[in-house]
């Protein structure tokens, strides 16, 4: 495990403040201990330095996994959000979007979130913005990008796409071959 570079430091923290916007400071100032993004085989782990301490020991051929994945480097240099992330992300999102219960599962096979399925929304929630999908009982299904903001999604007719699918937790069952 190697420290980021400083471009790819900035890839990650883009990527995450579209998500969660000035909460990001409260990733890296943690007053419990301190914690560091890693990267190893182009995916970026977010870990404390005690576990990295102990990681070192470890071979890098040999490790695997430390830490919570929060994503990957793409051939091309672009940055992804893993859904491992997820917990990180509904603890300090910024813009957050609650879907009623007939469009839970339709999100959870990789659907876009439609106008009908709609439960709430963030007020003032830009176009374009980072935002976290949570259930009717506040149970974070995963996290996608608003196709409207707050203000155009009222004038949109039921079968609108209002936010577009980025990641969910269903992607366990059906990615389980390619996780790894």
């Amino acid at each position: 495990m190697r420290p980021l570079t400083e471009e790819e430091s900035k890839a990650v923290f883009t990527k995450l403040a579209s998500y969660i916007g000035k909460n990001l400071v409260h990733l890296i100032d943690r007053p419990d201990e301190p914690y560091c993004f890693r990267l190893q085989k182009d995916r970026v782990f977010y870990v404390s330095e005690a576990s990295m301490r102990l990681g070192i020991s470890v071979a890098r051929p040999n490790l695997v996994s430390l830490g919570t994945c929060f994503g990957k480097f793409s051939k091309s240099g672009k940055f992804k959000l893993h859904i491992t992330v997820l917990d990180y992300l509904a603890q300090y999102a910024k813009y957050k979007v609650w879907i009623k219960p007939n469009g839970e599962m339709p999100f959870l096979y990789g659907n876009h979130v439609l106008k009908a399925h709609l439960g709430r929304i963030t007020e003032d929630t830009p176009e374009h913005q980072g935002v976290v999908v949570f259930s009717m009982s506040d149970i974070p299904l995963g996290f996608g990008v608003t196709a409207r903001s707050t203000v155009d999604t009222r004038k949109l007719d039921p079968t609108a796409i209002i936010v577009f699918h980025q990641a969910d937790v269903g992607e366990y069952l059906r990615d389980e071959e390619t996780l790894f």
